[in-house]
């Protein structure tokens, strides 16, 4: 570990003795940081994970004052944390992948840094940072690490700098990766953040009016946002972006689904009258460009590892590729159907076989949410995980509802993003992805407890 991290490492460890409550803020704008990998006494680590331990470990000390017995002993008195039995099964389901792939090394490495590490940041974020304060100081901090994760992506655009990859550098085929190695993690990361800040928004605008700087933070912020996935051109987050949007929009007031419908009308009948729209429209749908045939491959080969025992019990943690690896095609012919008798034209011709072969590599992960958890965590995984994100969808819309709460609506957006990328993606089993799924997690469970202790003071005062 270089000189430069130990003393970070010190900085943030005085931070957090000081102020816990800026060290989680400070944890949630330094997401990013899990690409900075070290060794902690022969560990593999991140600069994340580790100041997640560290803010975990300050915050822990001071609650129990090192009287372990006497405060677990007042922590069962206390009402459970929200979502507590779907992340005990959670975990539970994580151990078990680890179990089934013989607890080696890559396993134990994402059961501590995709589960446990995001669990601890949940329960820290639940402690300092629970009231309606808090969760401002949240909604800020994911500002300022989108703001600053779209900023660079906005200024590769411009200058090519920083984009390592050849291909994605040109200025002709370019696509941004900001921190990322990848432009689809733009978009994986962002895109969830956009609904957030436009709830957020929406509740700031209606309660604090003559709050301009912070109007315009956000507002610049999801401009920003936006503007960097289209630059990425990850077209997953687009559309999930897009379709959230509009029903997020729809859910608001009259007002606003006429305007869903009539933009829905516009946008049916341009479809309507252009023959190379529907074409487009078509092969999104379908899956029938390039990265949609790769994916429906993957899904194909994901689904013949679900033999015997493994369709309950899964292929374990880390523990996909090399499941995959003995019904792996090397590669896909493509634009099959643009091509009339494509098969028996194709094998009387090597020129058209080199034109349309696709070599298609063994990814980490099946570019689905539904299979990634299922091949990872096996059928208890999967289900548990199914049952939380809609436990959170129907909380989150009902708070909406009910309260007219405009931050429960960015975080149903923000949910509802994540499972609609998801359909053709990895938006969970990425360091970054994980922590933020259980941040976004905290911020619905703030409001939970918010609401019970509001319900039971109404109740004490009829």
């Amino acid at each position: 570990m270089s000189w430069l991290l130990i003393i970070a490492l010190i900085f943030f460890t005085i931070i957090a003795v000081l102020r816990l409550d800026l060290a989680v803020m400070l944890i949630i704008i330094l997401l990013p940081t899990y690409l900075l990998r070290f060794q902690l006494l022969s560990i593999p680590s991140t600069f994340l994970e580790t100041i997640i331990l560290i803010g975990f470990s300050v915050w822990f000390i001071k609650a129990t004052n090192l009287n372990f017995k006497a405060w677990f002993k007042n922590r069962i008195k206390r009402q459970p944390y929200p979502f507590h039995l779907e992340i005990i099964l959670i975990l539970a389901a994580a151990f078990f992948g680890a179990t089934i792939a013989h607890f080696s090394l890559p396993a134990l490495g994402i059961l501590k840094a995709y589960f446990f590490e995001p669990i601890l940041l949940f329960i820290l974020i639940l402690n300092i940072l629970p009231t309606s304060k808090g969760r401002q100081k949240i909604l800020i901090a994911l500002m300022i690490g989108a703001s600053l994760t779209a900023l660079l992506a906005i200024f590769q655009q411009i200058t090519g700098s920083f984009i390592f990859n050849p291909f994605w550098a040109q200025p002709e085929a370019r696509r941004v990766v900001s921190w990322f190695g990848y432009p689809n993690a733009v978009g994986l990361f962002l895109g969830p953040m956009i609904l957030i800040m436009s709830g957020w928004l929406i509740a700031t605008w209606k309660s604090k009016p003559q709050n301009i700087f912070l109007l315009t933070s956000i507002a610049l912020t999801i401009i920003a946002s936006l503007l960097a996935i289209y630059f990425a051109k990850s077209e997953g987050a687009i559309i999930a972006v897009a379709v959230t949007g509009l029903i997020c929009l729809f859910l608001i007031n009259r007002l606003s689904r006429a305007i869903v419908v009539i933009s829905l009308i516009i946008l049916g009948v341009s479809i309507f009258l252009s023959a190379p729209l529907q074409n487009t429209i078509k092969e999104k749908v379908l899956l029938q460009n390039l990265s949609g045939e790769i994916r429906k491959q993957q899904w194909r080969e994901t689904w013949q590892t679900f033999k015997g025992p493994k369709i309950i019990l899964g292929n374990g943690l880390s523990n996909y590729q090399q499941a995959v690896k003995p019904f792996h095609q090397e590669g896909i012919f493509f634009n099959r159907d643009k091509i009339e008798n494509f098969h028996s034209i194709l094998y009387g011709s090597a020129e058209l076989r080199a034109k349309y072969w696709q070599p298609v590599e063994i990814y980490l992960y099946p570019h689905n949410i539904f299979l990634n958890f299922w091949t990872e965590l096996g059928l208890l995984g999967v289900l548990v995980f199914s049952w939380l994100i809609i436990k959170f969808l129907i909380i989150s819309f009902r708070l909406f509802k009910n309260e007219k709460n405009f931050i429960a609506l960015g975080l149903f957006g923000a949910m509802l993003t994540i499972l609609i990328h998801g359909l053709v993606d990895v938006p969970y089993f990425k360091n970054d992805l994980s922590a933020l799924f259980f941040i976004i997690l905290a911020l619905l469970g703030s409001l939970m407890i918010e609401n019970k202790i509001k319900f039971k003071k109404i109740i004490t005062n009829t």
